[in-house]
């Protein structure tokens, strides 16, 4: 018997078994099951409290004896409890999202609200819009209707907009450069939030933030739904303390550390010191030249120092799409703006702060093989560095000292 765990058609990237873990002590199983699948299951009823995910959230409202009221109004069932062969569903994604507006500190009190998306996770956002008290809530879909605005009308009737919550798969890894809108228009807007949490920053909660707009992803939402649902499957309470600190374990173990600075500052060094368990270590540098095929000193002679940047950009975009990872970037590569917003997707970037006077000019480095171009990149790259960074990491020491200074800024 399948005692707890969570039903979806593809459960590939899912994070729900690995928050489970850290909320409760049972076995939690991912099961992907057809739709031809879904009655069979639910006729055997071998479970004793399961989650539902997309496409089912619908599907398995027939299968239930009783379903709660925010369940109802919704439309929508992610939490099945099984009692004595009875099953109850609820809907525990209302409270996520409630949970992820009130941390971002949103008041929707009075406010015009943009849901962008149409499915299960749209009727939750609406619901809950209505419930904290928006004045008026409009479902924008690529398809217009008598129901629903289309993406054109929201940017041309609708740019007064205060709060914006996405409910689609736009920005969802692998697709993590797209955006479902372009909140450019939008100059009264208060906050966005996201219900993608795989990017943790999708580029629409990162557009929002270079505005000065509160904007988070939905790794929290995920969090506080599953927490919900574990104080159903066990009947019992979840103290908020807990349920933060699940949350801060549950982002620390997907969040890259990323590690910029000068030539020779010692990022690959201290990267690899780090050895966290779970992560993987990623050298920019040495990933161009597996993909050239060629030292970076022969690319660039051959190529110029264009193409290797363009190549560099195409690295980076590749490796900061994936969590879990350390990662120790070229010296340039913080002088794209592309690339800072790629490295911030699932990252913290940890600027290393050497001092000039310890960094070597290398033959192997073409743009620093001299200490006269090495201190002209040192002067030109300081501020930015600085301003593209979360943390700084002071000149230390030893590499080890650096590593430790890491690990204990929150990571």
């Amino acid at each position: 018997m399948k005692k707890y765990g969570c039903i979806g058609k593809k459960l590939t990237h899912s994070f729900s078994k690995e928050i489970h873990a850290e909320l409760a002590d049972y076995e939690y199983e991912l099961i992907e099951l057809t739709e031809e699948e879904i009655p069979a299951f639910f006729e055997k009823k071998e479970f004793a409290a399961i989650n539902v995910t997309i496409p089912y959230k619908q599907t398995v409202i027939s299968y239930l004896d009783s379903v709660s009221g925010i369940a109802q109004r919704i439309g929508a069932v992610n939490t099945i409890v099984n009692h004595d062969g009875k099953l109850y569903g609820y809907n525990t994604d209302y409270y996520g999202m409630k949970a992820l507006i009130e941390r971002v500190g949103l008041d929707l009190n009075g406010k015009k609200v943009l849901v962008l998306g149409t499915g299960g996770t749209s009727k939750t956002a609406r619901v809950v819009a209505a419930d904290m008290g928006a004045s008026q809530i409009l479902t924008v879909s690529r398809r217009k209707t008598d129901e629903f605005i289309d993406y054109t009308d929201a940017v041309a009737l609708h740019a007064d907009a205060q709060i914006i919550i996405n409910t689609t798969p736009a920005g969802m890894y692998p697709d993590c450069e797209s955006r479902p809108i372009d909140i450019a228009s939008f100059a009264k807007l208060e906050g966005v939030i996201d219900a993608v949490y795989n990017p943790l920053c999708t580029n629409l909660v990162l557009d929002a933030r270079e505005r000065g707009v509160r904007a988070e992803g939905g790794l929290f939402m995920l969090v506080m739904q599953a927490v919900v649902a574990v104080e159903k499957f066990l009947d019992t309470t979840i103290e908020k303390e807990a349920a933060d600190r699940v949350f801060a374990s549950v982002f620390a173990a997907k969040e890259n550390i990323v590690l910029t600075g000068m030539p020779g500052s010692g990022k690959s060094t201290v990267g690899r010191l780090l050895n966290l368990d779970g992560f993987e270590f990623v050298d920019t540098d040495a990933e161009i030249e597996k993909r050239c095929g060629c030292t970076i000193k022969e690319l660039i002679a051959e190529r110029g120092e264009t193409y290797f940047r363009d190549l560099e950009s195409e690295v980076i975009r590749d490796v900061s799409a994936e969590s879990c990872r350390i990662i120790s970037t070229g010296g340039g590569a913080i002088l794209r703006p592309e690339n800072v917003r790629c490295l911030r997707r699932n990252g913290r970037i940890f600027f290393l702060n050497a001092d000039l006077s310890r960094l070597q000019a290398t033959d192997d480095r073409p743009l620093s093989d001299t200490y006269e171009k090495l201190a002209k990149l040192y002067a030109e790259r300081m501020e930015i560095y600085r301003s593209t960074a979360d943390v700084i990491v002071p000149d230390m020491e030893t590499p080890e000292a650096e590593a430790e200074y890491i690990l204990s800024a929150g990571i």
